[in-house]
Protein backbone atom coordinates (compact mmCIF):
# COMPACT_ATOMS: atom_id res chain seq x y z
CA UNK A 1 0.00 0.00 0.00
CA UNK A 2 1.03 3.46 -0.62
CA UNK A 3 1.42 5.46 2.06
CA UNK A 4 0.99 8.91 1.09
CA UNK A 5 -0.12 10.39 4.28
CA UNK A 6 2.38 10.44 7.33
CA UNK A 7 1.02 8.14 10.08
CA UNK A 8 0.45 10.57 13.21
CA UNK A 9 -1.62 10.87 16.44
CA UNK A 10 -4.03 13.75 16.99
CA UNK A 11 -5.89 14.64 19.94
CA UNK A 12 -9.30 13.57 20.00
CA UNK A 13 -12.23 15.71 21.53
CA UNK A 14 -13.99 14.21 24.61
CA UNK A 15 -17.06 12.21 23.27
CA UNK A 16 -18.06 9.73 26.08
CA UNK A 17 -18.09 9.41 29.49
CA UNK A 18 -15.69 9.98 32.00
CA UNK A 19 -12.61 7.49 30.80
CA UNK A 20 -13.14 5.89 34.63
CA UNK A 21 -16.80 4.59 33.38
CA UNK A 22 -17.17 2.28 30.70
CA UNK A 23 -20.87 1.91 29.97
CA UNK A 24 -23.06 1.44 27.09
CA UNK A 25 -24.55 4.31 25.34
CA UNK A 26 -28.17 3.36 26.55
CA UNK A 27 -26.19 3.30 29.93
CA UNK A 28 -28.26 -0.26 30.63
CA UNK A 29 -27.24 -2.92 32.11
CA UNK A 30 -24.98 -1.37 34.38
CA UNK A 31 -21.80 -3.01 34.86
CA UNK A 32 -18.57 -2.68 36.98
CA UNK A 33 -15.21 -4.03 35.18
CA UNK A 34 -11.94 -5.63 37.31
CA UNK A 35 -9.59 -3.84 34.97
CA UNK A 36 -9.28 -1.64 31.91
CA UNK A 37 -5.91 -1.64 30.20
CA UNK A 38 -5.80 1.72 27.91
CA UNK A 39 -3.31 0.57 25.24
CA UNK A 40 -1.48 3.89 23.62
CA UNK A 41 0.43 1.94 21.21
CA UNK A 42 -0.86 -1.24 19.18
CA UNK A 43 2.64 -2.90 20.30
CA UNK A 44 1.30 -2.69 24.18
CA UNK A 45 -1.61 -5.34 23.30
CA UNK A 46 0.36 -8.58 22.97
CA UNK A 47 1.66 -8.17 26.37
CA UNK A 48 -1.81 -7.71 27.06
CA UNK A 49 -2.99 -11.09 25.65
CA UNK A 50 -0.39 -12.86 27.02
CA UNK A 51 -1.15 -11.89 30.42
CA UNK A 52 -4.63 -12.45 30.32
CA UNK A 53 -6.63 -15.71 31.85
CA UNK A 54 -8.94 -17.42 29.56
CA UNK A 55 -12.21 -15.63 28.38
CA UNK A 56 -11.46 -12.34 30.33
CA UNK A 57 -10.63 -9.96 27.84
CA UNK A 58 -13.02 -7.71 25.31
CA UNK A 59 -11.85 -4.98 23.07
CA UNK A 60 -13.76 -1.76 24.02
CA UNK A 61 -14.06 2.12 21.74
CA UNK A 62 -16.25 4.63 22.45
CA UNK A 63 -19.09 2.58 24.15
CA UNK A 64 -21.94 3.24 21.05
CA UNK A 65 -23.26 -0.18 21.26
CA UNK A 66 -26.76 0.13 22.92
CA UNK A 67 -26.78 -2.68 25.10
CA UNK A 68 -24.05 -5.16 26.97
CA UNK A 69 -22.25 -6.11 23.43
CA UNK A 70 -19.55 -3.80 24.33
CA UNK A 71 -19.37 -4.55 27.95
CA UNK A 72 -17.28 -7.24 29.79
CA UNK A 73 -19.01 -7.12 33.90
CA UNK A 74 -16.77 -8.57 36.06
CA UNK A 75 -13.81 -8.82 33.72
CA UNK A 76 -11.59 -6.67 31.86
CA UNK A 77 -11.57 -4.84 29.01
CA UNK A 78 -8.85 -2.77 26.61
CA UNK A 79 -9.63 0.69 25.76
CA UNK A 80 -8.49 1.10 22.18
CA UNK A 81 -9.29 4.58 21.77
CA UNK A 82 -5.67 6.07 21.69
CA UNK A 83 -4.82 3.46 18.89
CA UNK A 84 -6.03 6.40 16.25
CA UNK A 85 -3.57 6.60 14.14
CA UNK A 86 -3.80 6.92 10.34
CA UNK A 87 -1.00 4.22 9.01
CA UNK A 88 -1.39 4.90 5.02
CA UNK A 89 -3.61 6.41 2.19
CA UNK A 90 -3.70 5.73 -1.49
CA UNK A 91 -4.54 8.53 -3.25
CA UNK A 92 -5.32 6.68 -6.79
CA UNK A 93 -7.46 3.61 -4.87
CA UNK A 94 -9.03 5.26 -2.17
CA UNK A 95 -7.69 2.98 0.40
CA UNK A 96 -7.39 3.83 3.94
CA UNK A 97 -5.23 1.83 6.26
CA UNK A 98 -6.11 2.94 10.10
CA UNK A 99 -5.67 1.58 13.51
CA UNK A 100 -8.86 0.10 15.00
CA UNK A 101 -9.60 2.97 17.50
CA UNK A 102 -10.01 5.73 14.66
CA UNK A 103 -13.15 7.22 14.41
CA UNK A 104 -15.59 7.93 11.40
CA UNK A 105 -15.24 11.26 12.13
CA UNK A 106 -12.04 11.80 12.39
CA UNK A 107 -11.68 9.87 9.15
CA UNK A 108 -14.39 12.25 7.74
CA UNK A 109 -12.53 15.16 9.23
CA UNK A 110 -9.23 14.23 7.06
CA UNK A 111 -10.34 12.94 3.79
CA UNK A 112 -13.93 14.44 3.10
CA UNK A 113 -11.84 18.12 2.57
CA UNK A 114 -9.75 15.79 -0.04
CA UNK A 115 -13.15 14.33 -1.96
CA UNK A 116 -13.41 11.08 0.02
CA UNK A 117 -16.23 9.94 1.68
CA UNK A 118 -17.27 6.45 4.01
CA UNK A 119 -18.62 3.78 1.59
CA UNK A 120 -21.07 3.04 4.59
CA UNK A 121 -21.98 4.85 7.98
CA UNK A 122 -24.05 3.92 10.81
CA UNK A 123 -26.65 7.00 12.71
CA UNK A 124 -23.25 8.60 14.19
CA UNK A 125 -19.76 9.27 13.33
CA UNK A 126 -19.00 9.00 17.02
CA UNK A 127 -18.06 5.30 16.36
CA UNK A 128 -14.56 3.55 16.17
CA UNK A 129 -12.90 1.66 12.96
CA UNK A 130 -12.77 -1.60 14.89
CA UNK A 131 -16.29 -0.92 16.47
CA UNK A 132 -17.81 -0.80 12.95
CA UNK A 133 -15.97 -3.70 11.51
CA UNK A 134 -16.99 -5.61 14.99
CA UNK A 135 -20.95 -4.95 14.70
CA UNK A 136 -21.05 -4.80 11.42
CA UNK A 137 -22.99 -1.43 10.69
CA UNK A 138 -24.97 -0.24 8.18
CA UNK A 139 -26.63 2.83 6.95
CA UNK A 140 -29.12 4.57 5.01
CA UNK A 141 -27.57 2.94 1.82
CA UNK A 142 -27.35 -0.30 2.34
CA UNK A 143 -29.82 -1.79 -0.41
CA UNK A 144 -27.12 -0.87 -2.51
CA UNK A 145 -23.66 -0.51 -0.88
CA UNK A 146 -24.26 -3.83 1.71
CA UNK A 147 -22.76 -2.97 5.23
CA UNK A 148 -19.43 -1.74 6.45
CA UNK A 149 -17.46 -5.15 6.55
CA UNK A 150 -18.36 -5.17 2.54
CA UNK A 151 -15.82 -2.31 1.86
CA UNK A 152 -12.99 -3.30 4.42
CA UNK A 153 -10.03 -4.90 2.33
CA UNK A 154 -7.87 -6.78 4.84
CA UNK A 155 -7.05 -6.05 8.21
CA UNK A 156 -4.62 -7.28 11.08
CA UNK A 157 -5.96 -9.43 14.44
CA UNK A 158 -3.87 -9.85 17.42
CA UNK A 159 -4.72 -12.58 19.07
CA UNK A 160 -3.94 -14.95 22.43
CA UNK A 161 -2.82 -17.84 20.58
CA UNK A 162 -1.39 -16.71 17.16
CA UNK A 163 -0.09 -13.70 17.18
CA UNK A 164 -0.97 -10.94 13.95
CA UNK A 165 -3.02 -12.42 11.92
CA UNK A 166 -3.36 -10.89 8.40
CA UNK A 167 -7.01 -11.31 7.05
CA UNK A 168 -8.33 -10.75 3.62
CA UNK A 169 -10.67 -12.62 0.87
CA UNK A 170 -7.53 -14.59 -0.05
CA UNK A 171 -5.99 -15.12 3.31
CA UNK A 172 -7.83 -16.81 6.21
CA UNK A 173 -10.95 -15.81 4.82
CA UNK A 174 -12.79 -17.57 7.49
CA UNK A 175 -11.33 -15.25 10.07
CA UNK A 176 -12.51 -12.43 8.19
CA UNK A 177 -15.94 -13.36 7.28
CA UNK A 178 -16.13 -14.28 11.23
CA UNK A 179 -14.82 -10.34 12.65
CA UNK A 180 -16.58 -8.40 10.61
CA UNK A 181 -19.85 -8.73 12.84
CA UNK A 182 -18.06 -10.81 15.17
CA UNK A 183 -18.56 -8.38 18.25
CA UNK A 184 -14.96 -7.80 19.29
CA UNK A 185 -14.57 -11.60 20.46
CA UNK A 186 -11.81 -12.62 17.58
CA UNK A 187 -9.75 -10.97 18.98
CA UNK A 188 -8.31 -6.84 18.85
CA UNK A 189 -7.98 -5.42 15.26
CA UNK A 190 -4.65 -3.96 15.35
CA UNK A 191 -5.34 -2.07 12.04
CA UNK A 192 -7.50 -2.18 8.44
CA UNK A 193 -7.48 -1.06 5.29
CA UNK A 194 -10.96 0.48 3.89
CA UNK A 195 -11.68 1.46 0.94
CA UNK A 196 -13.17 5.04 0.57
CA UNK A 197 -15.48 6.28 -2.08
CA UNK A 198 -15.23 9.56 -4.24
CA UNK A 199 -17.47 12.55 -3.77
CA UNK A 200 -17.75 16.14 -4.90
CA UNK A 201 -18.28 17.91 -1.40
CA UNK A 202 -20.30 17.65 1.87
CA UNK A 203 -23.69 18.56 0.48
CA UNK A 204 -26.57 16.10 -0.03
CA UNK A 205 -29.42 16.06 -2.69
CA UNK A 206 -32.27 15.52 -0.15
CA UNK A 207 -36.21 15.00 -0.45
CA UNK A 208 -38.95 14.92 2.49
CA UNK A 209 -41.77 12.78 1.67
CA UNK A 210 -44.73 12.57 4.37
CA UNK A 211 -46.43 9.12 4.13
CA UNK A 212 -49.50 8.13 6.06
CA UNK A 213 -49.19 4.09 5.66
CA UNK A 214 -47.09 1.16 6.08
CA UNK A 215 -48.00 0.82 2.07
CA UNK A 216 -47.53 3.79 1.31
CA UNK A 217 -43.98 3.61 2.60
CA UNK A 218 -43.16 0.19 0.80
CA UNK A 219 -44.26 1.69 -2.56
CA UNK A 220 -41.91 5.33 -1.95
CA UNK A 221 -39.12 3.12 -0.65
CA UNK A 222 -39.14 0.84 -3.91
CA UNK A 223 -39.48 3.64 -5.98
CA UNK A 224 -36.80 5.24 -4.43
CA UNK A 225 -33.92 2.15 -4.20
CA UNK A 226 -33.23 2.54 -7.61
CA UNK A 227 -32.68 6.56 -7.80
CA UNK A 228 -31.38 7.41 -4.57
CA UNK A 229 -28.19 6.23 -2.34
CA UNK A 230 -29.57 7.17 0.33
CA UNK A 231 -33.47 5.99 1.93
CA UNK A 232 -34.76 6.03 5.54
CA UNK A 233 -37.94 7.19 7.48
CA UNK A 234 -39.01 8.88 10.47
CA UNK A 235 -42.59 7.52 11.78
CA UNK A 236 -45.05 8.17 14.52
CA UNK A 237 -45.31 5.16 16.95
CA UNK A 238 -48.46 6.20 18.19
CA UNK A 239 -49.86 5.82 14.86
CA UNK A 240 -50.67 2.06 15.11
CA UNK A 241 -50.62 -0.77 12.37
CA UNK A 242 -50.76 2.13 9.62
CA UNK A 243 -48.48 4.56 11.12
CA UNK A 244 -47.73 7.94 9.68
CA UNK A 245 -43.85 9.17 8.94
CA UNK A 246 -41.43 11.12 6.94
CA UNK A 247 -39.44 9.56 3.63
CA UNK A 248 -36.11 11.28 3.98
CA UNK A 249 -33.99 10.45 0.44
CA UNK A 250 -31.26 11.60 -1.19
CA UNK A 251 -27.66 11.32 -3.43
CA UNK A 252 -24.36 12.86 -3.01
CA UNK A 253 -24.51 16.82 -4.68
CA UNK A 254 -22.10 17.85 -7.61
CA UNK A 255 -22.36 21.23 -5.81
CA UNK A 256 -18.96 22.25 -4.39
CA UNK A 257 -18.98 26.18 -4.41
CA UNK A 258 -21.60 26.42 -1.15
CA UNK A 259 -19.39 27.03 1.61
CA UNK A 260 -19.78 24.81 4.29
CA UNK A 261 -18.93 24.63 8.13
CA UNK A 262 -19.91 21.23 10.42
CA UNK A 263 -22.30 21.91 13.20
CA UNK A 264 -20.90 21.91 16.74
CA UNK A 265 -23.88 21.49 18.57
CA UNK A 266 -24.84 21.77 22.41
CA UNK A 267 -23.97 19.05 25.19
CA UNK A 268 -26.75 17.72 28.04
CA UNK A 269 -24.86 18.61 31.20
CA UNK A 270 -26.82 16.11 33.34
CA UNK A 271 -29.49 13.55 33.25
CA UNK A 272 -33.11 14.63 32.43
CA UNK A 273 -35.68 13.84 35.24
CA UNK A 274 -37.59 11.05 34.17
CA UNK A 275 -41.29 12.79 34.58
CA UNK A 276 -40.31 14.96 31.81
CA UNK A 277 -40.46 11.71 29.47
CA UNK A 278 -43.51 10.16 29.35
CA UNK A 279 -46.52 9.04 26.49
CA UNK A 280 -47.48 12.46 26.97
CA UNK A 281 -44.62 13.86 25.87
CA UNK A 282 -43.16 11.98 23.09
CA UNK A 283 -47.33 11.84 21.53
CA UNK A 284 -46.77 15.65 21.73
CA UNK A 285 -43.15 15.36 20.08
CA UNK A 286 -43.89 13.11 17.61
CA UNK A 287 -46.99 15.13 16.73
CA UNK A 288 -45.33 18.12 16.07
CA UNK A 289 -42.18 16.61 14.46
CA UNK A 290 -44.68 15.15 11.57
CA UNK A 291 -46.10 18.48 11.03
CA UNK A 292 -43.13 20.35 11.00
CA UNK A 293 -40.88 18.24 8.37
CA UNK A 294 -44.61 17.59 6.30
CA UNK A 295 -44.94 21.59 5.53
CA UNK A 296 -41.28 21.38 4.94
CA UNK A 297 -41.54 18.61 2.48
CA UNK A 298 -39.71 18.79 -0.87
CA UNK A 299 -36.05 18.85 -2.60
CA UNK A 300 -33.44 20.89 -0.26
CA UNK A 301 -29.47 21.20 -0.53
CA UNK A 302 -28.27 20.45 3.05
CA UNK A 303 -24.75 19.56 4.38
CA UNK A 304 -23.82 16.21 4.97
CA UNK A 305 -24.04 16.02 8.94
CA UNK A 306 -27.71 17.04 9.11
CA UNK A 307 -28.42 13.99 6.57
CA UNK A 308 -26.49 11.09 8.19
CA UNK A 309 -26.08 12.90 11.54
CA UNK A 310 -28.81 14.93 13.06
CA UNK A 311 -28.20 13.32 16.46
CA UNK A 312 -24.82 14.19 16.72
CA UNK A 313 -25.48 17.85 16.69
CA UNK A 314 -26.88 16.63 20.56
CA UNK A 315 -23.93 15.60 22.55
CA UNK A 316 -24.64 13.05 24.87
CA UNK A 317 -28.23 13.12 23.75
CA UNK A 318 -28.36 9.76 25.55
CA UNK A 319 -29.06 11.62 28.58
CA UNK A 320 -32.59 12.37 27.76
CA UNK A 321 -34.09 9.54 28.91
CA UNK A 322 -32.80 9.95 33.14
CA UNK A 323 -30.02 7.78 35.07
CA UNK A 324 -31.62 4.32 34.55
CA UNK A 325 -30.78 5.23 30.80
CA UNK A 326 -33.32 3.48 27.66
CA UNK A 327 -33.13 0.64 25.85
CA UNK A 328 -33.05 0.58 21.61
CA UNK A 329 -34.99 -2.17 20.27
CA UNK A 330 -33.75 -2.84 16.29
CA UNK A 331 -35.57 -6.19 14.25
CA UNK A 332 -36.21 -7.07 11.32
CA UNK A 333 -39.08 -8.73 10.01
CA UNK A 334 -39.67 -10.16 6.38
CA UNK A 335 -41.57 -8.43 4.36
CA UNK A 336 -43.97 -11.46 3.32
CA UNK A 337 -44.64 -10.91 7.03
CA UNK A 338 -46.39 -7.48 7.22
CA UNK A 339 -48.79 -8.48 9.47
CA UNK A 340 -46.12 -9.34 12.03
CA UNK A 341 -44.65 -6.07 11.25
CA UNK A 342 -48.33 -4.11 11.76
CA UNK A 343 -48.60 -6.86 15.25
CA UNK A 344 -45.25 -4.54 16.45
CA UNK A 345 -46.55 -1.78 15.60
CA UNK A 346 -50.08 -1.85 17.04
CA UNK A 347 -48.68 -3.80 20.55
CA UNK A 348 -46.41 -0.43 20.91
CA UNK A 349 -48.94 2.11 20.54
CA UNK A 350 -51.53 0.33 22.93
CA UNK A 351 -48.44 0.05 25.39
CA UNK A 352 -48.43 3.56 25.46
CA UNK A 353 -44.74 3.72 25.25
CA UNK A 354 -44.06 4.83 21.93
CA UNK A 355 -40.45 6.29 20.54
CA UNK A 356 -39.79 9.50 19.46
CA UNK A 357 -36.93 8.26 17.38
CA UNK A 358 -38.37 5.56 15.45
CA UNK A 359 -36.41 4.68 12.19
CA UNK A 360 -37.74 2.46 9.58
CA UNK A 361 -35.82 1.23 6.58
CA UNK A 362 -36.47 -1.20 3.66
CA UNK A 363 -33.06 -3.62 3.66
CA UNK A 364 -31.53 -4.65 0.50
CA UNK A 365 -30.94 -8.04 -0.96
CA UNK A 366 -27.30 -7.46 -0.85
CA UNK A 367 -25.93 -10.31 1.11
CA UNK A 368 -23.63 -9.37 4.14
CA UNK A 369 -19.75 -10.22 4.69
CA UNK A 370 -20.15 -11.07 8.11
CA UNK A 371 -20.97 -14.94 9.47
CA UNK A 372 -23.29 -12.95 12.70
CA UNK A 373 -24.04 -9.88 10.50
CA UNK A 374 -27.36 -8.40 11.17
CA UNK A 375 -28.98 -6.72 7.82
CA UNK A 376 -31.09 -9.55 5.51
CA UNK A 377 -33.84 -8.87 3.31
CA UNK A 378 -37.17 -7.37 5.18
CA UNK A 379 -38.18 -4.35 7.29
CA UNK A 380 -36.18 -2.90 10.11
CA UNK A 381 -37.23 -1.11 12.68
CA UNK A 382 -35.17 0.76 15.60
CA UNK A 383 -36.75 2.11 18.60
CA UNK A 384 -35.98 3.69 21.99
CA UNK A 385 -37.36 3.33 25.24
CA UNK A 386 -36.27 4.65 28.61
CA UNK A 387 -36.19 1.93 31.21
CA UNK A 388 -38.71 1.86 33.56
CA UNK A 389 -38.71 -1.34 35.14
CA UNK A 390 -40.43 -4.45 34.30
CA UNK A 391 -43.23 -2.53 32.48
CA UNK A 392 -40.79 -1.93 29.67
CA UNK A 393 -38.83 -5.53 30.03
CA UNK A 394 -42.68 -6.80 29.58
CA UNK A 395 -42.87 -4.34 26.36
CA UNK A 396 -39.95 -5.68 24.94
CA UNK A 397 -40.78 -9.22 25.51
CA UNK A 398 -43.55 -9.17 24.26
CA UNK A 399 -42.12 -7.68 20.84
CA UNK A 400 -39.91 -10.59 20.97
CA UNK A 401 -42.89 -12.74 20.56
CA UNK A 402 -43.50 -11.36 17.81
CA UNK A 403 -40.33 -11.15 15.82
CA UNK A 404 -39.84 -14.67 17.35
CA UNK A 405 -43.10 -16.04 15.10
CA UNK A 406 -42.26 -14.42 12.10
CA UNK A 407 -38.56 -15.85 11.52
CA UNK A 408 -37.05 -12.30 12.28
CA UNK A 409 -34.11 -11.14 13.96
CA UNK A 410 -32.80 -8.66 16.43
CA UNK A 411 -29.95 -6.41 16.19
CA UNK A 412 -26.87 -7.93 18.65
CA UNK A 413 -25.17 -4.21 18.86
CA UNK A 414 -28.47 -2.60 20.01
CA UNK A 415 -29.51 -5.72 22.24
CA UNK A 416 -29.24 -5.53 26.12
CA UNK A 417 -31.56 -8.41 27.35
CA UNK A 418 -32.70 -10.72 24.28
CA UNK A 419 -33.26 -14.12 25.27
CA UNK A 420 -30.80 -17.37 24.31
CA UNK A 421 -34.34 -18.79 22.08
CA UNK A 422 -34.41 -15.52 20.32
CA UNK A 423 -30.17 -15.31 19.88
CA UNK A 424 -30.77 -18.87 18.75
CA UNK A 425 -33.58 -17.70 15.87
CA UNK A 426 -32.03 -14.39 15.13
CA UNK A 427 -28.83 -16.47 14.23
CA UNK A 428 -28.88 -19.91 13.70
CA UNK A 429 -25.67 -20.63 12.57
CA UNK A 430 -24.07 -18.56 15.01
CA UNK A 431 -22.30 -22.03 16.52
CA UNK A 432 -20.48 -22.27 13.44
CA UNK A 433 -18.87 -18.91 14.79
CA UNK A 434 -17.84 -20.21 18.02
CA UNK A 435 -13.94 -22.17 16.90
CA UNK A 436 -12.86 -18.40 15.99
CA UNK A 437 -13.54 -16.82 19.57
CA UNK A 438 -10.07 -16.25 20.73
CA UNK A 439 -9.56 -18.36 23.58
CA UNK A 440 -9.04 -15.25 26.08
CA UNK A 441 -12.07 -13.19 25.35
CA UNK A 442 -15.55 -12.84 25.88
CA UNK A 443 -18.44 -10.53 26.71
CA UNK A 444 -21.38 -9.77 29.16
CA UNK A 445 -23.43 -10.39 25.90
CA UNK A 446 -22.28 -13.33 24.63
CA UNK A 447 -22.60 -15.14 27.87
CA UNK A 448 -26.08 -13.69 28.34
CA UNK A 449 -27.18 -15.31 24.75
CA UNK A 450 -24.89 -18.43 24.53
CA UNK A 451 -25.50 -19.14 28.74
CA UNK A 452 -22.08 -19.52 29.27
CA UNK A 453 -20.57 -18.80 32.73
Amino acid sequence: MTSQVAAKARKRPILMQPSTTYCSWGQYPAARHAHVHKAAWDDQVPSILESATRASLLPYGLGRSYGDSCLNAERTLIDCQRLNRILGFDESSGILRAESGMTLAEIIGVFLPKGWFLPVTPGTQFVTVGGAIANDVHGKNHHCASTFGAHVRQFGLRRSDHGLVLCSPEQNADMLRATIGGLGLTGVIAWADIQLRRVSGPWIDAELIPFQSLQSFLDISRESDGRFEYTVAWLDCFAGKNPRGIFFRGNHSCVTSKNFKPKRGPSLPFALPECLLNRFTVKAFNTAYYHLHKAKGGSSLIPYDSFFYPLDSIRQWNRLYGRRGFLQYQCVIPESRLDAFEELLDRIARSGMGSFLGVLKRFGNVPCVGMLSFPRPGLTIALDFAMRGESTLQLLRSLDEVVLQSGGALYPAKDARMSPALFESSFPNWRAFVPYIDPKFSSSFWRRVTEER
